[in-house]
């Protein structure tokens, strides 16, 4: 049985089985032949090049790897690929239309809500779903809603900002 992600995947010699998984991924079907022990980070970042998806700490406490589980965050890093046989993910590179940044995106760059940028795709996805739920959050429900993502740069005015900027634009254009 050959791999779709060679490099990630084991040897047809190899005693590890190999398990068939299809999942979607912003939007599109994808199937592929994994380990079963392969972390759905490491299928969306090596196997299928989505390297939005960023690996931080690997014990779920930065919130680098969030990623969108059937409209749900959720931390990437310590999810098996196998578990998402049948799912949906979004990533950050599912966020934009080919000729449109998302609102959120927007925001991020309108009120520099962003240093480095490595926690941002998980900032941004944790910021989504808040808004998917309610686009009309307090600034603590935004601080909650992100409190499982850490940014070592800014101190979280800006994120801050940059939720509550996408929030009063998605609901001008839902109006």
């Amino acid at each position: 049985m050959s791999s779709l992600f060679e490099e990630i995947a084991t040897p047809p010699s190899s005693d590890i089985p190999i398990r068939r998984v299809t999942i979607t991924v912003n939007g599109e079907p994808r199937t592929a032949d994994i380990e079963p022990r392969l972390l759905l980070a490491d299928l969306l970042r090596q196997g299928l090049k989505l390297t939005g998806t960023h690996k931080g700490c690997d014990t779920t406490n930065c919130g680098a790897c969030t990623v969108l589980f059937d409209g749900r965050p959720i931390k990437s890093c310590t999810m098996l690929a196998v578990q998402a046989d049948g799912h949906s993910v979004k990533t950050v590179e599912g966020l934009a239309s080919a000729s449109e940044l998302h609102p959120i995106q927007e925001g991020f760059k309108e009120k520099h809500g962003l240093q480095c940028g490595f926690c941002t795709p998980g900032m941004m996805l944790a910021a989504t779903a808040l808004l998917e739920k309610n686009l009309n959050p307090t600034e603590d429900e935004v601080r909650w809603a992100l409190s499982g993502n850490l940014c070592r740069c800014t101190g979280y005015q800006n994120i801050v900002k940059a939720v509550l900027w996408a929030a009063e634009k998605m609901r001008a254009e839902s109006n």
